[in-house]
């Protein structure tokens, strides 16, 4: 067996950490950009999510230096698994009883988006970015994150792609939509048996029946936030949202209208519309 070159070592506590993902980084090269890469992360800096923020140097022209390209390299064109490193963290994790998951703990479900120029990145699209409140350019992971009361953990990530990336669109069978992957990272975290007393997540997936559905199907509870309603507390015999209203007004057809009356409606252009309108008296 061939002896693997030497590297420059973190420094301690982190090359203690750093060297559990050796076995999974075959280079000496991955290996010693992984720590660089660990060192940026813990740097007190506000741009440790760019490049020249990971390698302290400054903003745009830092990123021709030589520390930023092999960085650079490292995360872009190596060939480091990225899911083998991510399965040795979440092992690591899992065998600290500081960070250990416990029962008490919940998965975390949560759409995130980050805008991107141009057309080149895998994934991007114009599509809703929920941090931007707007449709742009851009890429969105759906995301998996265990967490209680002392720490949280990323469990997995998962990119969405976007239909126009299928000739069929939708009906392509390996397009997902952000709610199916999302049911899939539920999947996949009862399966590695992580431990948690319930799923939650926002209104994104809190208005879906499809993924409450299946989260029932897989014995797991959830809490889920919804949209704000026109509904109203109510008893149980007594009709509680404008929708039940609605029900109960007996409509079956323009024949049998029940309590719903016809309204003709004229536009400026002389023509005109049946519309069908409703009385409400309801509410508390």
């Amino acid at each position: 067996m061939t002896k693997r070159r030497e590297i420059t070592l973190a420094p301690e506590p982190l090359e203690a950490y750093a060297k559990h993902f050796d076995e999974v980084l075959s280079k000496s090269n991955q290996r010693e950009e992984f720590r660089h890469s660990l060192e940026g992360l813990l740097l007190p800096t506000e741009r440790h999510k760019t490049l020249t923020g990971l390698v302290n140097t400054q903003p745009l022209v830092g990123a021709q230096l030589p520390r930023a390209q092999k960085l650079q390299w490292f995360l872009t064109e190596s060939t480091w698994d990225e899911r083998e490193v991510g399965a040795r963290r979440l092992h690591l994790l899992r065998q600290d009883p500081s960070t250990a998951p416990n029962e008490q703990g919940v998965l975390v479900i949560e759409e995130t988006g980050d805008r991107k120029d141009g057309h080149h990145t895998a994934h991007v699209g114009r599509q809703y970015l929920g941090n931007l409140g707007k449709i742009d350019n851009g890429v969105v992971s759906v995301t998996s994150l265990w967490a209680d009361e002392r720490v949280y953990s990323p469990v997995e990530v998962e990119p969405y792609t976007p239909e126009s990336y299928f000739a069929p669109g939708r009906n392509d069978p390996n397009f997902r939509t952000k709610l199916k992957i999302a049911l899939q990272l539920v999947q996949q975290a009862v399966q590695q048996r992580w431990p948690f007393r319930a799923v939650v997540a926002d209104n994104f997936s809190g208005e879906d029946r499809g993924l409450k559905s299946g989260l029932r199907t897989l014995g797991v509870p959830y809490v889920m936030a919804l949209k704000p309603s026109h509904a109203w507390w109510h008893p149980e015999e007594v009709a509680g949202t404008l929708q039940d209203v609605a029900r109960e007004a007996g409509w079956q057809s323009a024949e049998q209208p029940g309590k719903w009356v016809r309204v003709s409606r004229t536009f400026r252009d002389g023509s005109t519309q049946d519309w069908w309108a409703l009385e409400v008296v309801a509410g508390p």
